[in-house]
């Protein structure tokens, strides 16, 4: 049986109090930056609620946008802004969870998925300005220089197609092959596995990607100022120009106007308020499907 020296047991000594000071320094970088960071955003919020107070009343969603110098409200940026996204929504998700179904059943070991993975992540991560200009050359121009709700709900459901496929892609991998593997053992179809078996598993993920890429388009200007253009009055017909939240708030906040300048405020704290309570929607929805498969 060996001994220890008092030499080993010195350095011994000597790796532990370096680790413990290595972790302490880590730990206190890290609290700093996450107070940094906090700081940071309280101020940004506090500036955004103490601007914002004033604006936020009963005429802000029931009135039109206004002219210059006279009081009014949002009622036809949010009502544009609700059907864009409604739209894009609409149009990107089936095609999302169709090509993430594609990815993870189908194909997961071909050449063909490794392509399709890289090409979406690169459209994921591509600036929406770049989107906004490729729909506008796509749709805006093709039209006669026809700005309208529907090629800015095109532009957005760019930015939601991304999110949805990674997203169904993760979750259907997620769930175990054994279910695969029971539901084909008894004689089930693939498309039924997957429909009835794989869907019902992920669910939760899957709409948790969703709600995610709805909470980010629903403050994107660049697209809409390319393709929707806006509205200075109420418009319900998505092939015409149409008022939005996002792109109000870039013309109200740069103007002169101090009655404008309120309704960006005013306008900025609703869409955070908005993104705020969806994002929660999305970790609470996905903190119970946890929880129940606990």
């Amino acid at each position: 049986m060996s001994t220890v020296t008092a030499r080993e047991l010195a350095v011994a000594d000597r790796l532990y109090t370096r680790r413990r000071l290595t972790n302490a320094l880590a730990i206190a970088l890290g609290i700093l930056t996450a107070c940094f960071g906090l700081f940071f955003l309280g101020w940004i919020l506090w500036t955004l609620a103490s601007k914002a107070i004033g604006g936020i009343n009963w005429a802000l969603f029931t009135q039109m946008t206004p002219p210059p110098m006279q009081e009014g409200g949002l009622l036809n940026a949010f009502f544009g802004s609700a059907v864009m996204c409604a739209l894009a929504i609409g149009i990107g998700t089936p095609l999302g969870v169709a090509a993430g179904t594609w990815l993870s059943e189908y194909g997961r070991a071909r050449k063909t998925g490794t392509v399709v993975r890289f090409v979406n992540d690169i459209l994921l991560s591509a600036p929406s300005i770049v989107l906004g200009l490729f729909v506008y050359t796509l749709v805006v121009m093709q039209t006669g220089g026809r700005f309208s709700a529907l090629a800015g709900a095109i532009a957005l459901a760019f930015i939601v197609l991304p999110v949805v496929v990674r997203t169904t892609d993760e979750m259907l991998q997620l769930v175990p092959v054994q279910m695969r593997e029971a539901a084909l053992s008894l004689g089930v179809p693939q498309w039924k596995v997957i429909v009835q078996v794989l869907y019902r598993s992920a669910s939760a993920g899957i709409v948790t990607g969703i709600l995610l890429s709805l909470a980010r388009i629903s403050g994107e200007t660049a697209p809409l100022l390319f393709t929707a253009f806006g509205n200075q009055y109420w418009n319900s017909n998505v092939l015409q120009p149409m008022a939005s939240v996002p792109v109000v708030m870039y013309q109200y906040a740069g103007s002169p106007y101090e009655s404008w300048q309120q309704l960006a405020w005013a306008g900025a704290f609703v869409l955070t308020v908005f993104v705020l309570l969806v994002s929660l929607s999305a970790r609470a929805l996905l903190l119970r499907n946890r929880i129940s498969n606990d």
